[in-house]
């Protein structure tokens, strides 16, 4: 049994005690074996299986490859019962470290927030007012965002090139605990959909669609598929793990998507030009939404810090919530949407993935240039070699 195909059946026996461990998978379909065996046996495999990967040849799989199957093993070992810290699950998980706020700077931030929101009165809802008058109803948001990906379609076709045959489809849902996600289906194609439980503003509709799909998630996926499944035969390529490193260069190449074919100049001017009449909204509203957008940019780390205030420290959920309301600049009942992403067993350590790999890509395109962003869509780059800089090739 090849490496691959190790890593696949060990993933899906994961999965069958831990649903949605598996984030997508297009590969054979005998690979796919979810019979549940013990969590002790699962834990040897994944000894076993790292063991296995120090014998690959080539440098870049070999590197990819151990931290993934140091994920599995902390799977295992939480699947077989054993109590670690919330802090080293994270590590364990994302090879990263988590984050403290730095409650100073939040303030700060809150500050910027108080200048850029216009009118008088409480912080959130002269926020949610603005909000409100840039909303887009469920009814027309797949028509106000067919522009936009066909926009950054050409954008990042142009600049990075798409594989052959690459698409997706895009819905709308509810009942979810994020605002948008991208389920990879295997030969090139996504599913898109779009949670219209809060609402949706015209505003976060090209970050939210060039995160999910170009030139973030969707592009990712397939030009990965293609380029190192279909060209270089490295089929572990064919399956995303919820719960690995790979989520978190993935969740920073979609953190910064937009920025990759899009500057803020260019951005402003399609919002409160093109955009804004197509959604038949005021250009003042959307400009006004922008500032606050911006100035809201710097507290991105504050649901990881709420993680760790609840599962590393132990403070109550009202305690929680409070710190979610007043930092994310939200009502009680958006702060208990944001609790329910980060309560969520797949989700919880997840949630550090969007600062922290936002951050790791934003330096590596800082070092080495715009162009390093096609790096990051087509190798097997870790965490780790992000913190350190590789060099390009």
């Amino acid at each position: 049994m090849n490496i691959a195909e190790r890593y696949i059946r060990l993933a899906h026996a994961i999965d069958a005690h831990a649903p949605g461990f598996i984030d997508g998978y297009g590969g054979p379909q005998e690979w796919a074996d979810r019979d549940r065996r013990d969590p002790g046996q699962l834990r040897r495999e994944a000894a076993d299986l790292a063991r296995r990967v120090e014998d690959v040849p080539e440098a870049d799989r070999r590197a990819w490859l151990t931290v993934q199957v140091r994920a599995m093993q902390t799977m295992t070992r939480l699947l077989d019962g054993e109590q670690l810290r919330y802090s080293d699950e994270v590590r364990g998980l994302y090879d990263i470290e988590p984050r403290r706020a730095d409650h100073a700077a939040l303030e700060a931030s809150l500050q910027i927030m108080e200048d850029a929101l216009p009118g008088t009165g409480p912080l959130v809802h002269r926020k949610n007012a603005l909000r409100d008058r840039v909303t887009v109803p469920p009814s027309a948001l797949l028509d106000v965002t067919a522009p936009i990906l066909a926009e950054l379609r050409e954008r990042t076709r142009a600049r990075f090139g798409l594989p052959q045959g690459e698409g997706f489809s895009i819905g709308l849902v509810s009942g979810k605990p994020w605002s948008g996600y991208n389920w990879p289906l295997g030969g090139l194609q996504s599913r898109i959909d779009i949670n219209t439980d809060l609402p949706v503003t015209l505003t976060a509709l090209p970050d939210l669609m060039a995160h999910e799909g170009y030139p973030g998630h969707h592009t990712e996926h397939s030009t990965k598929e293609a380029r190192l499944v279909r060209e270089r035969g490295w089929l572990e390529h064919h399956i995303q793990l919820i719960n690995a490193p790979e989520c978190v260069v993935s969740e920073g190449v979609a953190m910064n998507a937009l920025d990759a074919v899009m500057s803020r100049e260019e951005l402003h001017s399609w919002l409160t030009g093109e955009l804004a009449v197509r959604a038949g909204l005021d250009p003042d509203d959307v400009a006004a939404m922008l500032r606050v957008a911006e100035a809201q940019s710097s507290m991105k780390g504050v649901s990881g810090a709420a993680a760790m205030l609840l599962h590393e420290d132990g403070r109550p959920e009202a305690e929680v919530i409070e710190f979610l309301s007043r930092y994310n600049v939200v009502s009680e009942e958006h702060a208990r949407k944001n609790l329910e992403f980060i309560t969520q067993p797949n989700l919880r350590a997840y949630i550090f993935t969007y600062a922290v790999g936002s951050d790791l890509v934003r330096g590596f395109m800082a070092s080495h240039g715009q162009d390093a962003f096609g790096r990051l869509l087509t190798e097997p780059l870790t965490p780790g070699q992000l913190e350190m800089q590789v060099p390009v090739a």
